[in-house]
Parts: C-alpha cells; sequence; structure tokens
C-alpha cells in the first residue's frame, strides 16, 4: 500500500528559504581608499574583484558652521574640481555589486556636531552632496555619482549628535534606494566616541578596529583578548552586520597586525561562527597592495 506524502507548507519552505539564505549570506572585505595616490583608482581597486565595500577616505572637515572639506590625499584636489573624475570609478563599483561609502572623519582633521540642528544640516549636505539628492549638481565635490552610504570613522572630538546624524541620514533611505550607514569604532567596549550613536542600532555594518589598541587586539602568539572583545561585540551591538578591522600589513597600524596564517587557522575559524559575523575590514588599500594580505586570505574570509 503506497503511503500518503505529506506536502510541507508553502509558509515553512519561505521560512526555511530564509534561514538558508541567512546562514549562506556572502562575507567579504571592506577596504579604505583614498589616502595615498599611489594605491591605484578606485575603479582598479573594485577590479581586483578582493573587495566587496569599499570606504573613500576621508570627509575630515564638517560641522561647527565650516564649509565641509575633502581630503583624497595625492589622488585630486576638490577644491579644483578634480575629484569629480572619481565618479566613474564609483559606478565602476558599483557595477560589480560593490558598495562604496563617503568616510566621515578620519585620524587627522577638525570635525565635531555642536547640536542636532547641526547634525540635521550636515545630513542635509551629505545627501545633495554625495547621496541621492541634487544628483547632477556641479557642487557634488565627487561628481554626479550616487555613493552608497556613509562610514563614520570618528577619531576626534566630541562623541555628541552622531546619534542624531545617523538617524538623519536613515530617513533618507527611499525604496529602491537604500542608505547605508557603517562605522569603524576602536575595540574597547563601548567606543569613547562612537558608542551612542551605534545604541541606535541602525547601522548596517561595523567595522571595529582591532589595532592600535592593546587590550583588545592580537598580540603576538595571543589570540584570547581579541577573541572576547569580539563575542563582547557581537552580543551586544544591534548591526546588520559586525567586521573584523585589521592593518593590511605592519606598518599600516602601530601595533595589531596579524600575520595572514594565524588570522586564517586560528581566529576566523571561531568568529565566523557568530551569526552577527560580516567579514574583515582592511586599512588600506595602500597598505594592502604593498603586502598582498587580501589576496593571502580572501578564500578563508
Amino acid at each position: 500500500m503506497e503511503t500518503k506524502r505529506e506536502l510541507i507548507p508553502p509558509v515553512i519552505l519561505l521560512l526555511l528559504l530564509q534561514s538558508f539564505l541567512h546562514t549562506t549570506a556572502a562575507s567579504g572585505i571592506a577596504v579604505y581608499w583614498g589616502q595615498n595616490g599611489n594605491e591605484g583608482t578606485l575603479a582598479q581597486t573594485c577590479a581586483t574583484g578582493r573587495f566587496s565595500y569599499v570606504n573613500i577616505a576621508f570627509l575630515n572637515k564638517f560641522g561647527g558652521g565650516q564649509t565641509p572639506e575633502l581630503n583624497l590625499a595625492g589622488h585630486c584636489n576638490p577644491s579644483t574640481n578634480s575629484c569629480r573624475v572619481v565618479s566613474d570609478g564609483i559606478r565602476a563599483c558599483q557595477s560589480r555589486g560593490i558598495k562604496v561609502m563617503l568616510s566621515i572623519g578620519g585620524g587627522i582633521g577638525n570635525y565635531s556636531l555642536s547640536s542636532t540642528q547641526d547634525a540635521r544640516d550636515f545630513s542635509l549636505y551629505l545627501w545633495h552632496n554625495f547621496l541621492g539628492g541634487g544628483g547632477g549638481s556641479a557642487a557634488r565635490p565627487l561628481g554626479d555619482a550616487v555613493l552608497d552610504g556613509i562610514d563614520f570613522d570618528i577619531e576626534l572630538g566630541s562623541p555628541l549628535y552622531y546619534d542624531d546624524l545617523v538617524k538623519f541620514l536613515k530617513r533618507f533611505s527611499r525604496r529602491g534606494r537604500k542608505v547605508y550607514v557603517t562605522g569603524a569604532p576602536q575595540c574597547p567596549f563601548p567606543d569613547r566616541l562612537l558608542g551612542a550613536a551605534l545604541n541606535t542600532s541602525l547601522f548596517d555594518y561595523v567595522w571595529v578596529q582591532f589595532y592600535n589598541n592593546p587590550p583588545c587586539q592580537y598580540t603576538s602568539g595571543n589570540t584570547v583578548n581579541l577573541k572576547n572583545s569580539w563575542l563582547r561585540w557581537t552580543s551586544s551591538v544591534k548591526a546588520g552586520k559586525i567586521f573584523l578591522g585589521l592593518p593590511a600589513a605592519p606598518q599600516a597600524a602601530g601595533s595589531g597586525f596579524i600575520p595572514a596564517d594565524v588570522l586564517t587557522a586560528e581566529i576566523l575559524p571561531v568568529i565566523r561562527k557568530s551569526r552577527k559575523y560580516g567579514g574583515v575590514m582592511l586599512w588600506s588599500k595602500y597598505w594592502d597592495d604593498r603586502s598582498g594580505y587580501s589576496t593571502s586570505i580572501v578564500k578563508s574570509v
């Protein structure tokens, strides 16, 4: 006698599919580009096929009534509008499915927000000059390409009002055009400057800097502090995905460099188990060119 096979209800199939897609979502490498004219163009960076996210660094002057200023080191000069050619690179990256963000802040600059209104005004500036507002405007420093979002690499000044800025930026998201918000806090938890902003739970990607911070980074032969810090971040911060931020070469940071073989054998197999794991962030494209670090780790990320 033939037994009757029960069909799985469509709603259960959908839930199983969503679970499968979640667990198999691709992780990738994020990289900072823009602070050394000898690191190749943005288009060349994305053409390597090794990066899923690129942060253009940096917009390092803003807030408090200042006219915002972009600094892309030896790549171009915003004051002569020569950075508008970067639009071609942005589009080339996006055509490959790579998300491109503008990184605000950095380790050198003059920036802070003085009030909620200041945060609102700056969000409007970013929207009209780099994101989806005012496409084609002659004032857009990087030309008419529309960036995917804004990265917060806040390393100086006050922690105030960045939570407001995140909220204002997220309100610009539209159907079919999401505004991504990403951040690069230091690994001591909570981050002194981005802690309040991260508490908004609105960040899509958080690439934590596990370098230049001895208490929570790798030191020769010791992966425990880093793993403990990673657990703290992934269990405490509500964000889409969390990345392990690393220097791409020993010279790229004061401390915290992890040899590629140690990363792939001892660290990635542990942190990849986290549902929040998104991949690895590298500082920077220039140093990665010198070391070949991303090439050594990309298959393990």
